[in-house]
Formats: structure tokens, C-alpha cells, sequence
């Protein structure tokens, strides 16, 4: 397993309205906590910004973006940017302390809206037609992917796989939950698992597959692409997800089997609990993520929102094109 550099901004920073540390969980995922002054003083100026307005103009999404950094000395956009693309971390569970309250959901959406506009933007998501989603977790459901069944692990994967455009991170915000026991995110970097190597070698990371979704994602046209790829410096990236991934013939369905118990089975997975309020960000190149199961209970509720996209800065992603649409 690979140990681990110290990351950018490690030590706790407290002058700026946010302080950061590496998270016990492990030194790759860094927490950021955003000060209770700081989150008030956000959602005072922009009060007069609903999210409709939001969804409707999409440059006030980087307006919300620039009065977050300027409220944080304009030490906020260089540390997102650093952090996401360090191959040493790329990871943070981020919470505005004050942010906690499922009446408040709106201005999550707000606030989570202004980070991931200073390093990126989000894409169109076809299953709600909007810039992100909002979806509810139940102790029954009748959907038809893992994305809403409560009683069964999601298996650790990559966001995007099955359209065409980029998808660099992925944020995941944590709006409520009721009468839940159990259902932590995994989390799993590339570095720490045991098998990158044998799979990541083999000919068959990248050979060109076909990805195809269910209904409930609103995409009608497949997408084909290799599981593996490399980023600038020649490492192992990945773009896979084994409910959408359809092989073509025995030697691809029995290699995606060994890489999916590969990926469940190996010790370098972490699961991290994500309060209400709070939300992980993520590198989608070189981190992938998953939910644990739940806990069954008649009134298990659990409503999460999702925003992913590309980044925008060339520093971020040097070598890279962020023309995507």
C-alpha cells in the first residue's frame, strides 16, 4: 500500500473562516469546517440568490462561488484546487458548522453550489434535469439500480461512466436522515488498493467497453470507454461501475467479476459517517465511493444531493481540455 505524503494545507488553518486537518479516518481525506460566522455572513448576501435562480442562471452559480472566497480571505479557491488534484488526497469532508437542519436544504444547496464553482462546474444531471440531484433513501423501494436500496451495499464505483461528459468530482451532501442505523460512505483510493497493479497491467483495462444505464437515469444512448486509463503523469485512473458496465462476451464478464470482488475485498477501503449537512468532495479519477447498508426500520429516511462535474482551472487538470458544454 502506498503511504500517504502529507497534503497541502494539512495543519490546521483557523484565520480565514474555515480550519482544515487530515481526518482520522485517514491522512488522504482532509476535513474542512467552515465557521459558524462564516456560513451566516455566506447566506446573508446571498439571500437574494434562491436556487431557482441558481438553476436558471447558471453564472450566479459563480457569483455564490466568489463572495464564499472572498469571505475567506481568497484562501478558499486555491485550497480546493490543490487539494482536488493531489493525487496524495483529492478527498474532503467539508461541513458548514450551523448547516445541519433538513429545513435548512436550500441553503445547502446554496452553499455547496459556491464550492464546487471555484474549481469547477457541475454538469447537467439527466435524472433531475437539473445542475444536481436530490433523492430519498426508504426502507422499501422498487427502483432500478442500488442507488435508492436501502438494504444493500452500493458497491464502490465511479460517477459518470455512462455519459459522455466529463466527470472529475463528484460531491455528495447529506440533507437529512431519519431512524437510520448504518449506510456510511466507502470510499476506496486507487493507491491503497492491493490489486491496482494486477488489474491496471492487464490487457484488458483497456480494452473499449460498452456502459449502458436504466430508465431512471434519462440517458438513451450508450457510451464506450476503457475501465482504465492514465492521468498526466501516467498513473492509473479509473471510470467503472459494475451495474452498468455491459460485457460483451465471457472473457470480459468473468475479468469485471475478479475486479468488482477485488475492489469489495480489500483492506485499503474506508467507511467514513457523513452527519447531516456535511458533504464529501472528491477526485472521480483516482477515488471511488460506495454506501454501506442499512440498518432496516419502518421510518428510515435518508435524502442526499449530488453534484458532479468537470474542472475548469489548468491548473487543476494540466494538459487538459475543460471545454465540456
Amino acid at each position: 500500500m502506498t503511504q500517504a505524503a502529507t497534503p497541502l494545507y494539512a495543519n490546521p488553518v483557523d484565520d480565514t473562516g474555515f480550519s482544515l486537518s487530515p481526518s482520522a479516518r485517514s491522512p488522504r481525506l482532509l476535513e474542512l469546517r467552515f465557521h459558524p460566522a462564516t456560513v451566516k455572513q455566506f447566506l446573508d448576501q446571498v439571500a437574494d440568490l434562491p436556487v431557482q435562480a441558481l438553476e436558471y442562471k447558471s453564472f450566479l452559480r459563480f457569483r455564490a462561488a466568489k463572495i464564499l472566497d472572498d469571505l475567506c480571505g481568497n484562501q478558499l479557491q486555491p485550497l480546493l484546487i490543490e487539494t482536488l488534484v493531489d493525487r496524495d488526497s483529492g478527498a474532503l469532508l467539508i461541513t458548514p458548522e450551523g448547516l445541519d437542519d433538513a429545513g435548512q436544504a436550500e441553503d445547502m444547496v446554496k452553499f455547496t453550489t459556491a464550492v464546487a464553482h471555484l474549481f469547477g462546474r457541475s454538469n447537467f444531471d439527466a435524472m433531475s434535469s437539473q445542475y444536481y440531484a436530490r433523492f430519498v433513501v426508504r426502507n422499501e423501494d422498487d427502483s432500478d439500480s442500488y442507488l435508492r436500496q436501502a438494504h444493500r451495499v452500493m458497491e464502490l464505483h465511479n460517477d459518470g461512466t455512462f455519459v459522455e461528459q466529463r466527470t472529475d468530482y463528484v460531491l455528495m451532501l447529506k440533507i437529512d436522515e431519519q431512524n437510520m442505523d448504518g449506510g456510511d460512505s466507502l470510499l476506496l483510493h486507487l493507491d491503497d488498493w492491493e490489486h491496482l497493479d494486477r488489474f491496471s497491467s492487464d490487457p484488458m483495462a483497456h480494452r473499449v467497453m460498452r456502459w449502458a444505464a436504466p430508465p431512471s437515469k434519462n440517458t438513451r444512448r450508450d457510451v464506450f470507454h476503457p475501465v482504465f486509463g492514465s492521468d498526466n503523469r501516467g498513473r492509473p485512473v479509473m471510470s467503472y461501475i459494475d451495474q452498468f458496465v455491459q460485457p460483451k462476451d465471457f472473457e470480459e464478464g468473468n475479468w469485471l467479476a475478479d475486479l468488482s470482488e477485488a475492489l469489495e475485498n480489500s483492506r485499503g477501503r474506508l467507511s467514513v459517517p457523513v452527519p447531516v449537512g456535511s458533504f464529501l468532495l472528491i477526485n472521480n479519477h483516482f477515488w471511488l465511493h460506495g454506501r454501506d447498508r442499512f440498518t432496516a426500520h419502518r421510518g428510515l429516511r435518508r435524502e442526499l444531493m449530488r453534484q458532479r462535474g468537470y474542472f475548469t482551472h489548468a491548473q487543476t487538470l494540466p494538459g487538459a481540455s475543460a471545454d465540456n458544454g
